[in-house]
């Protein structure tokens, strides 16, 4: 008897969010080695006496200028090059590579003059200076190959959407606020009969569940994205069956949500969502637990010392600009909801807050001192936090700390609120590296779907990631 079922289909060059990731660090890293090869051959042969030779290599070479494509990565990293949906912007990407750039010769300047000794000093700068150049004009020749070649429409994944209502359209709404979306989106799929011909977010509704399959044949589909939130009748099940036979990948909507935005879809999660997700899925190994403490003992200190070295100096403005005291303390709810005081230099006048009320924080806030203005662009006015993580009240990254009025409104009026009260608070986070700070409550709602994706997702390369990604908010003046 044949076999009448079509044979599955490979979609070998429609790429996922996580290979196209892959691809730019792999493109960077080739053109870090590149970069580095020239940059040893100019530097050898412009060597009197041993020239571009092994013995050059060995005796000339320190062992860490071959690190460099690594320490060039890491750049890039903490320059956030590696949001594969801005990747796609070329000025971003211009802004980000001579950023990169700059950060890594600042690096070098700062050990060349402050550690003037070998291996430091035996490395002529014209061996970093040619490196230098070499990698950011091959960096920025790649990712305009990138934006080039691997943002067309050929390199997306071909999708549909199953369900029209309230989920799909927020997914919808998601996909089209980003530079560069890793789909195409072909259509939506709905039974309902009403929506068939009409445009929801810019996308088609062409077709029922009875002509999915078609469908998927006829526009060469590689993902069904489900957005259904209510029950799914048989006939929709049993189509979603066939397709995915054909080698369809088929996502849930807060999978797909997950993996495109980097954060959880909260306003539309079932109520046993936060049982799955947080008991099942968050337990944690006590390595990671053990590690992070170390990191958090580690940073605790190197941070402390900051604060020592600025604090003569915070100090004496503060006193000149708005007199005592020099530091805050305000309740914080910690890990479990149990309060603690949070330390903090000063910024806001001390008639901030006349009726006790909390308020947000926002742009250019006029309750801030004018010394307490540069501290909060700069996050300075943090550096006391060191010692609230040394004490095991926070951590060095994890969902902000909030006040007890603040955490009770806002677990009111926004799902999962309190969530984020399953572990420590942390000096930064996911959401302060990718989104900032609220002052409302519908950017409250993105910040918690971020520190909702982190509490689900955590793990030491994660930390250390968001830790390498803090300095751009800093340098960026991106505090309020």
């Amino acid at each position: 008897m044949s076999d009448n079922k079509p044979s599955q289909r490979t979609y070998r060059w429609q790429l996922r969010v996580s290979e196209r990731r892959a691809l730019l660090i792999l493109g960077d890293l080739l053109a870090g080695l590149v970069a580095l090869g020239i940059s040893l051959y100019y530097w050898g042969t412009s060597e009197r006496f041993m020239g571009f030779s092994l013995e050059f290599l060995r005796k000339r070479v320190p062992i860490w200028f071959y690190l460099l494509p690594l320490i060039w990565l890491v750049c890039l990293l903490m320059i956030e090059l590696y949001d594969v949906h801005r990747a796609g912007d070329r000025a971003y990407s211009m802004r980000g590579v001579a950023g990169a750039t700059a950060l890594g010769l600042v690096l070098y300047l700062a050990l060349y003059f402050y550690y003037n000794a070998p291996p430091i000093s035996l490395l002529p700068r014209r061996g970093v200076a040619s490196f230098l150049i070499l990698i950011f004009a091959f960096t920025l020749a790649w990712r305009w190959l990138y934006i080039s070649v691997f943002t067309g429409p050929q390199f997306k994944r071909r999708a549909l959407l199953v369900g029209g209502g309230k989920s799909g359209q927020m997914l919808l709404r998601a996909i089209n606020c980003l530079n560069t979306s890793p789909f195409t989106m072909v259509g939506i799929i709905d039974d309902d009969h009403r929506k068939l011909g009409t445009i929801i977010q810019d996308v088609p509704v062409i077709g029922s569940s009875a002509q999915l399959l078609g469908v998927v044949q006829e526009n060469n589909i590689s993902d069904i994205i489900v957005a259904i939130s209510g029950d799914m009748q048989g006939g929709m099940f049993q189509a979603l069956l066939d397709v995915q036979e054909q080698g369809v990948e088929i996502i849930r909507m807060p999978t797909a949500y997950e993996e495109v935005l980097n954060r959880v879809p909260i306003m539309m999660l079932e109520a046993n969502w936060i049982l799955k997700s947080f008991v099942d899925e968050l337990r944690v190994s006590v390595f990671f637990l053990f590690a992070k403490r170390l990191l958090d003992i580690l940073g605790g200190l190197i941070g402390t010392l900051g604060m020592l070295l600025v604090l003569p100096f915070i100090t004496v403005l503060t006193l000149l600009d708005d007199g005592l005291p020099i530091f805050y303390k305000q309740t914080r709810y910690g890990k479990g909801g149990q309060p603690y005081n949070i330390l903090k230099f000063r910024t806001m006048r001390l008639d901030a807050e006349p009726d006790g009320q909390p308020r947000w924080a926002r742009e250019d806030d006029e309750r801030a001192t004018r010394l307490g203005r540069l501290l909060r662009k700069t996050h300075l006015d943090e550096l006391p936090q060191f010692l609230n993580v040394l004490r095991g009240e926070m951590s060095l990254v994890g969902p902000r700390a909030e006040r007890p009025e603040l955490v009770e409104y806002f677990q009111q009026h926004i799902p999962f609120y309190r969530a984020r009260l399953l572990i420590k608070p942390g000096i930064t986070g996911w959401a302060q590296v990718n989104f900032g700070y609220a002052s409302n409550i519908d950017e409250t709602i993105v910040k918690l779907e971020y520190d909702l994706y982190y509490i689900k997702h955590r793990n030491l390369f994660m930390d250390l990631m968001i830790l390498l990604r803090t300095p751009a908010t800093v340098l960026g003046f991106r505090g309020r």
